[in-house]
């Protein structure tokens, strides 16, 4: 338990001391606690959650896989904009999680912006063709085609083609972490 209390402490910007004063717990055994050192009672865990703006059962339930699994015909979907990109959400939110995943739908001729940010992505190709742009190079991917870059280098995307894509995006952002939002920023694979 005490890395997911050190993991949302930071997400929050919050130190130890902040979180101690916000909490009334010493700084100290708040330490411990997030080395594992020393095991809080429920009210002291209580006092901690509500100190970092999370439920009790952020720390203490434990997802099981039933609740993880998504159904092809059941994904929920939703588009940010009028672009016509439209997303498939492919993962579920748990106490702990990093990653986001979605099937990205992205209609002939979409161009993204360029974008940069904290923490790394993974597109596969499932259908159809994309040009990915990270730093200075160009990529034409393809179906089967796959490529794992750093979020914080420039990169952008687009659909050259007259036929639509479908994008399998996996990615661990800060964005998404802290604001506990359960779909990509603006135009992921940006």
């Amino acid at each position: 338990m005490g890395h997911l209390i050190r993991k949302c402490r930071k997400q929050s910007g919050m130190t130890l001391q902040a979180l101690g004063d916000k909490a009334g717990v010493s700084v100290g055994y708040l330490s411990l606690v997030e080395r594992d050192h020393a095991t809080p009672s429920l009210a002291t865990l209580a006092q901690i959650a509500r100190a970092l703006d999370v439920g009790l059962e952020y720390f203490v339930s434990t997802p099981k896989p039933v609740d993880s699994l998504t159904r092809a015909d059941r994904r929920p979907r939703f588009s940010i904009s009028e672009t016509g990109v439209s997303y498939e959400t492919l993962g579920t939110k748990f106490p702990g999680a990093e990653l986001s995943s979605y099937i990205i739908h992205t209609p002939p001729g979409y161009v993204s912006e360029v974008s940069q940010h904290e923490g790394e992505e993974f597109i596969y190709i499932l259908e159809g063709e994309i040009e990915q742009t990270v730093g200075e190079e160009t990529f034409v991917m393809h179906q089967g085609d796959s490529l794992h870059f750093r979020g914080s280098v420039p990169h952008s995307w687009k659909n050259a083609t007259d036929k639509p894509a479908r994008i399998l995006w996996t990615g661990a952002l800060t964005v998404l972490q802290n604001t506990g939002a359960r779909r990509p920023p603006n135009l992921p694979p940006a």
